[in-house]
């Protein structure tokens, strides 16, 4: 079938506004975070009508063997087929670890079967510092030159410059990047953490930071 891609700089935007509602702590482990995490965009796609799978897999053909997800969406229509979905609409992958990070992309574009290519992929990586991010979108724009899908990088880094935890939001089509969008995320009076985009963050409102994220 024809793919459908989303608008993921919408749910990027979803996320920033809602990420207090998750009700994360200074308190909780990251484990909580990316479990948290995880089942907002769960309840999202659920809410939107889709089949919402944690912990899913899929064939990886260059490992030859299966791959799990974090998160997958299924698209389920008995109308067209009662017995099969008709196509993985998300896949979306979240990770803690920066060593990681090109594992990451690797698991969001691997070669798979037909059925398991996704329409849209999330990833959400926690880099060490903004001058991984160069590198890491060269790779997805390599990679999905093969795999065509929409594709969203939400990268989260600290900046220690700033004392602040920075979260840049990279958005691609098949034919590479088309939008950026960053934010901050941070812990309030109360030690439960917030995000803001930087234009309506109001110590950033009097410096130009998301034109600087753009000449990275």
């Amino acid at each position: 079938m024809e793919k459908q891609y989303f608008n993921l700089m919408q749910f990027f935007e979803g996320y920033v506004r809602n990420y207090r509602r998750m009700n994360l702590s200074q308190l909780h482990n990251r484990s909580m975070f990316t479990k948290r995490e995880i089942d907002y965009f769960a309840n999202l796609g659920e809410i939107l009508g889709f089949d919402a799978f944690v912990e899913d897999s899929k064939f990886d053909k260059t490992k030859g063997r299966s791959r799990p997800m974090d998160l997958s969406w299924w698209k389920w229509d008995a109308r067209i087929d009662d017995e099969h979905f008709l196509c993985l609409a998300l896949h979306l992958e979240r990770e803690n670890v920066w060593s990681k990070d090109v594992d990451t992309i690797e698991k969001l574009f691997s070669q798979t079967e037909e059925g398991y290519i996704p329409h849209n992929v999330i990833g959400i990586q926690f880099i060490e510092s903004a001058d991984k991010i160069g590198f890491l979108n060269s790779l997805i724009i390599q990679k999905n030159a093969i795999q065509n899908s929409n594709a969203l990088m939400v990268y989260r880094y600290y900046d220690a410059e700033l004392e602040i935890e920075r979260v840049c939001a990279y958005s691609f089509s098949p034919k590479g990047l088309s939008e950026i969008r960053t934010a901050i995320c941070k812990k309030d009076d109360s030690g439960y953490w917030y995000m803001s985009f930087d234009e309506e963050y109001a110590p950033f409102q009097d410096k130009d930071l998301t034109n600087l994220e753009l000449k990275r």
